[in-house]
């Protein structure tokens, strides 16, 4: 008989929690003994419930991931904590060191059972990682946080809340404001005037008055002229630099 680990699934999108739910009830050997919608609720739970494994989001309102973290020292054994965030970039690569697993949203059935599987192996351990993860955590906070913010788009009639690292680039036709990802285009709710404002001093660069994009998805970036750039983003698209945003571009390359 495999031994039930009793997981608690902690996330503030109560879609985010149904959908992992139904993963996770097909999974072999788990038991779901409750949820939590943010993170002082998760505190709460953990303590009274005594889960063997939190699968736990990163981005919460109030108190994060790393906070619950952070408050899971006490008397009683912590449980096996597996983040579950939508960020491929700065947080993994900390818990890539061996603190705890991690799973990417939208979570893929292989993955769950492979983090399943490692949190078992891991259980006996479980105050060592809540001591690494603390570490871990502090390291890369500062570098998460300033990817936190979200952005609404629309299809149809249809409203869907992209991290802002989903976003290749804004681009704008007449009217119309396009968010565009590696898989689809949106339409923005704000204009881009009001897009760069909410940016502030993030990763997104304003190339053309009619274009921002996300300097982390930038793959190449090819001289025209000695003010003029052809920009390539991850998914193959290109844009032209306008002269007049060339100094931005040139910003990119330091």
């Amino acid at each position: 008989m495999v031994e039930m680990l009793r997981t608690l699934i902690v996330d503030d999108e109560p879609i985010a929690r149904q959908v992992l739910r139904e993963e996770l009830e097909e999974a072999e050997g788990v038991a779901i003994v409750g949820e939590a919608e943010n993170g002082v609720d998760a505190l709460a739970k953990i303590s009274t419930l005594q889960p063997d494994l939190v699968f736990l989001d990163l981005e919460m309102p109030e108190m994060g991931g790393f906070d619950v973290v952070r408050n899971l020292r006490g008397d009683q054994p912590p449980p096996v904590v597996i983040i579950v965030t939508a960020y491929d970039r700065y947080a993994i690569q900390a818990f890539e060191a061996g603190a705890v697993d991690y799973l990417l949203k939208p979570v893929h059935s292989d993955r769950l059972k492979k983090a399943i599987e490692r949190a078992r192996t891991l259980k006996d351990t479980s105050r060592n990682l809540a001591d690494k993860v603390i570490k871990v955590s502090e390291a890369v906070e500062k570098n998460v946080n300033h990817m936190s913010r979200k952005v609404v788009g629309r299809i149809s009639e249809e409203y869907f809340l992209l991290n802002l690292n989903e976003v290749l680039a804004f681009q704008a036709d007449g009217e119309l404001v396009w968010i565009v990802t590696a898989k689809q285009r949106l339409l923005a709710t704000q204009t881009l005037k009001c897009l760069q404002n909410r940016l502030g001093d993030l990763q997104f660069q304003r190339v053309h008055r009619n274009a921002i994009v996300n300097a982390n998805h930038v793959r190449k970036m090819s001289p025209l002229s000695s003010q003029r750039w052809l920009l390539t983003l991850s998914n193959g698209q290109e844009l032209i630099v306008s002269k007049r945003q060339a100094h931005n571009v040139r910003a990119l390359l330091h």
